[in-house]
């Protein structure tokens, strides 16, 4: 039985160097790629196909399928020509699928403008990492804003790519970028993109679902091992994670929620149109900025012991199959 170290070596190595660079401005990235892509496409799907249901299906599916065999080309042709440049390929690009480090670095800078009291910038940065209107936030909301998408963000900027890159390695991380990608960029639920961008929604929350939940049991022993609060975690994710208008983002921001006594969502603006969404943790207290760099502690422990679990779990699956 010969098992293939280097193989073994991809995924905690793109996880190290995300953690270490983070996602770096000034280098081409394979994600702003994938939206430029997804912007030269679009109006060519609209204008062949005239039911636009149909037309986003076949768009979506067709922008997936087409970032997977490309990755696969990729890195079968660089493990053709030398071992070492495939290796670095795979790391390379799993390592471009993940946002630890970028996710801790936004959420700190909101969190350090609400502690110079300048909520003006404070409400500035956080529209950079949230959907809804910021101009009506009080401080608290700001708060609540930063924390839930730490908790969600941590499902599909980490848990999710880690969860593929261990499953069909860099070609499946990739692939799972261009759902998340065409779900931000045409999965709202506007006039333009109602019935467009209704595929690409649903196969973002068919890719999420597994991770979503399995984050549910992460997240509450992290929360164990740095605040106690793991039972209370588990219990709220458990009661509370259905409460969400998405059928994944509840879950991690449940868990956050019991994790950190923080209650969380409720109702809010998006793009001028007021929505009432319930809020999780009924019972908890209310945010100070202290729950910012709190959620960002459960996130990067998380994130670490979700990759451990991938990662142990893919390498007895190789050694099995020799």
């Amino acid at each position: 039985m010969i098992i293939d170290i280097a193989a073994l070596t991809v995924l905690p190595t793109a996880f190290v160097l995300d953690l270490l660079l983070g996602d770096p401005q000034h280098i081409p990235h394979p994600v702003r790629w994938m939206g430029r892509f997804i912007e030269y496409a679009e109006p060519i799907f609209r204008k062949r196909m005239a039911n636009d249901s149909r037309a986003g299906l076949a768009f979506a599916l067709t922008m997936i399928l087409l970032v997977w065999v490309g990755t696969v080309a990729s890195v079968y042709g660089a493990h053709r020509i030398h071992p070492v440049l495939g290796w670095s390929i795979e790391v390379i690009l799993i390592y471009f699928a993940l946002s630890t480090k970028s996710l801790r670095q936004a959420a700190t800078v909101v969190h350090g403008a609400l502690n110079r009291d300048t909520l003006s910038e404070a409400k500035q940065r956080v529209a950079m990492i949230v959907g809804r209107d910021v101009e009506g936030l009080s401080r608290r909301g700001v708060i609540r804003a930063t924390v839930e998408t730490v908790a969600e963000n941590l499902v599909d900027g980490v848990m999710s790519p880690v969860f593929y890159a261990a499953i069909g390695g860099a070609p499946m991380a990739m692939a799972f970028k261009m759902v998340s990608t065409l779900d931000s960029m045409v999965g709202y639920k506007t006039p333009l993109y109602r019935d467009f961008g209704k595929a690409s929604a649903r196969i973002d929350d068919l890719a999420n679902y597994i991770p979503a939940r399995l984050s549910m049991a992460v997240i509450a022993a992290t929360a164990q091992i740095l605040f106690g609060s793991g039972r209370r975690s588990w219990r709220t994710a458990l009661r509370e994670g259905g409460r969400h208008s998405s059928p994944n983002a509840g879950r991690p921001e449940a868990a956050f929620a019991g994790a950190l006594a923080l209650k969380l969502g409720g109702p809010n603006s998006y793009q001028g149109t007021l929505v009432d969404k319930p809020y999780i943790g009924t019972f908890f207290g209310t945010a100070i900025p202290d729950h910012i760099l709190q959620a960002c502690e459960l996130m990067y422990l998380s994130a670490f012991l979700w990759t451990l679990g991938c990662w142990t779990f893919s390498s007895l699956c190789a050694v099995l199959v020799l």
